[in-house]
């Protein structure tokens, strides 16, 4: 159910936009709440936190070309006189940075998405205890495992003369981490398993806990690849970082506003193979970014950024919409209630074609499967590009030849990777764990994936 709080701040709301609405052509109330529980245990200490909560409100105002915010704890008898006096500051605005008003339809609705699953603490722990024991048993080169697991609540309302909206909607991240050594090399490996529902997240959890611990073992013989051009095929994990960093970023539409990005004269252009279908949206899939409206009040979208290899557009927040003359795609995010929207990805994925893993892994004469996604990287000025995979496995005339590699940067130029495309496989996977910055800030829930992809790469 929404957040009994939010709920109880709608009438106040609606007074606001009523009371506001004398003096401005347009108003708005956006209003947040975000419980998060983190349970973790480890080798060495068990803890029980909550962490990354929120609780606040935001009023955007329009008038004569402007848009003004207005930010606070609790709307509750909040006086429209402090409203107006605080957001005087807009005058400070430069003339010439004016935009139409938003316009908006009559919009009504209750949306939600809970978890189903009624797990005590203790149902909890013991699960996550049985896994941290039993890896920690499997090998005596194991040092210490790590299980968390995070549940993140999300209710939000939003409130216009024509729309009242209210959603709430949760997400279960469940992590384990293991380190282990051997003489003086010490290596560690992860994985995160991100679910809607908590039973149906810890299940995955216990399913794939031997596989965490036996990469962290091969990593220990791991030894760093030859720099050069080689084949590669992406996992899932790898494309999604691709697919993030080359027009994720790249096509973030407050990007073009400022003319900080060079996709924005290449809509309609080819810019990866022919194979290459690309998607953004918090409707696209449930993730970790799924929402149903975003944070200017625009229903979720499931946006079509490449099609066939060509570019088809680009994603937005309201503003940068109306400074474009294009309609807003429902990627409006702020970091929180007291900072500003930008436009910002979600869901951000490659579609699957026609190709199976095992064809793929055949057909290469020689060269690299990489695997789990790290960090990245990217220009979208000069569209260079930098991913990195935490490990890789070498293949040789269509087989796995044993031999690891850890870790792999790809770099280059993003035109170039994305034209190298050859194979795309028929499964597609995203995957909802991470967050990300715009800049080296403003920090929001994204997720990332795709298929398997085979192509040409620069690796370091």
């Amino acid at each position: 159910m929404l957040n009994s709080f939010l709920k109880s701040r709608i009438p106040e709301a609606k007074r606001l936009v009523r009371e506001l609405r004398k003096k401005y052509d347009y108003v708005s109330v956006l209003g947040t709440v975000v419980n998060t529980r983190q349970i973790m245990v480890s080798t060495h200490l068990n803890s029980f936190d909550e962490v990354d909560n929120e609780c606040g409100f935001v009023l955007k105002l329009y008038k004569d070309g402007r848009y003004s915010e207005y930010s606070c704890n609790d709307i509750k008898g909040l006086k429209v006189n402090e409203v107006v006096k605080a957001v005087t500051l807009d005058k400070v605005v430069s003339a010439d940075y004016k935009v139409r008003m938003l316009e908006e339809k009559e919009h009504i609705d209750n949306y939600l998405r809970e978890d189903n699953s009624r797990l005590s603490d203790k149902q909890i722990v013991d699960i996550l205890t049985k896994t941290k024991e039993k890896l920690q048993k499997a090998d005596e080169r194991v040092i210490n495992v790590l299980t968390r697991y995070n549940k993140r609540q999300t209710s939000k309302i939003f409130v216009s003369e024509k729309k009242c909206l209210s959603q709430k909607y949760d997400w279960i991240n469940v992590m384990t981490a293991v380190v282990v050594r051997e003489d003086e090399i010490i290596k560690t490996n992860y994985e995160v398993e991100g679910e809607a529902d908590s039973l149906t997240a810890l299940n995955k959890f216990e399913k794939h806990a031997d596989e965490v611990l036996d990469i962290a073992i091969k990593l220990l013989k791991a030894k760093a690849i030859k720099p050069g051009r080689y084949t590669i095929i992406t996992d899932p994990s790898i494309s999604g970082l691709i697919a993030h960093e080359a027009f994720g970023h790249g096509v973030e539409m407050d990007m073009f506003v400022k003319n900080r990005a060079k996709a924005k004269d290449f809509i309609g252009k080819y810019v990866a193979s022919p194979l290459v279908n690309m998607f953004d949206g918090a409707a696209s899939c449930v993730s970790a970014a799924s929402y149903f409206f975003d944070d200017d009040g625009v229903e979720a979208h499931n946006t079509q950024i490449i099609k066939d290899g060509i570019l088809q557009r680009g994603i937005s927040d309201s503003l940068s919409a109306m400074q474009l003359g294009t309609e807003p795609t429902g990627n409006g995010r702020r970091q929180d209630y007291s900072h500003k929207v930008y436009t910002r990805m979600t869901n951000t994925w490659f579609g699957k074609g026609k190709d199976t893993f095992e064809d793929m892994v055949r057909s290469v004469k020689h060269g690299y499967y990489l695997c789990q996604t790290n960090n990245g990287m990217e220009d979208p000025k000069n569209w260079q590009i930098q991913c990195t995979a935490s490990y890789g496995f070498e293949i040789k005339d269509g087989k796995f030849t044993g031999k690891m590699v850890a870790p792999v940067v790809i770099s280059g130029y993003v035109i170039d990777l994305l034209n190298s495309i050859s194979m795309v496989s028929d499964k597609v996977e995203v995957l909802g764990s991470g967050m990300c910055g715009k800049g080296h800030k403003e920090w929001v829930y994204v997720s990332d994936g795709g298929p398997y992809l085979k192509a040409e790469a620069k690796l370091g």
